[in-house]
């Protein structure tokens, strides 16, 4: 089972923690994320020199995910044109289950290729495209799917995960 599916050891009894323990805790967890973050600037550093390239030859960044991870990438694709000024639809967020899924969880949609291939195809995707597949764990069928799709087309494909295997 990956790390990021399974119950964390430290907070089994969240419940019957003090507000201070719960807090210190959460820090600690908080203090953890920025540690692996830390430990993969090298190949962090990559994936971002290889979203440049793919929008200065006028491809778009396109976060794909499902899940609470996809929900981030939408909102992060939201910001994209108020944040750094790039054109409208220059950034896009594709989420498993579609807009409906940012306030229910799209179960049935994470699981599909299907849905993943249909969904990624609606956008015209071209080879020029950046694709960024996020998912927590890993190993969502629709991302793998639509990251899958994008690198038979040709386009650069990133995975954006919280397991290092």
């Amino acid at each position: 089972m990956k790390k990021t599916e399974m119950r964390n050891p430290k907070t089994t009894h969240i419940d019957r923690m003090s507000t201070a323990e719960m807090l210190s805790v959460i820090q600690e967890e908080n203090y953890n994320a920025v540690k692996a973050v830390g430990e993969c600037l090298d190949v962090i550093g990559k994936a971002v020199d290889a979203v440049t390239v793919a929008m200065r030859n006028g491809g778009r960044l396109i976060y794909v995910g499902a899940g609470t991870s996809g929900r981030l990438g939408v909102l992060d694709a939201s910001e994209a044109c108020p944040t750094y000024g790039v054109p409208e639809g220059t950034v896009l967020g594709v989420m498993a289950g579609g807009v409906e899924a940012l306030y229910r969880a799209g179960e049935v949609e994470e699981d599909s290729s299907e849905y993943a291939i249909r969904d990624i195809k609606a956008i015209n995707l071209v080879p020029s495209d950046c694709v960024v597949g996020i998912s927590a764990a890993g190993g969502a069928e629709y991302v793998l799917a639509a990251v899958g799709y994008a690198k038979e087309l040709g386009c650069t494909t990133i995975g954006l995960t919280c397991n290092a295997s």
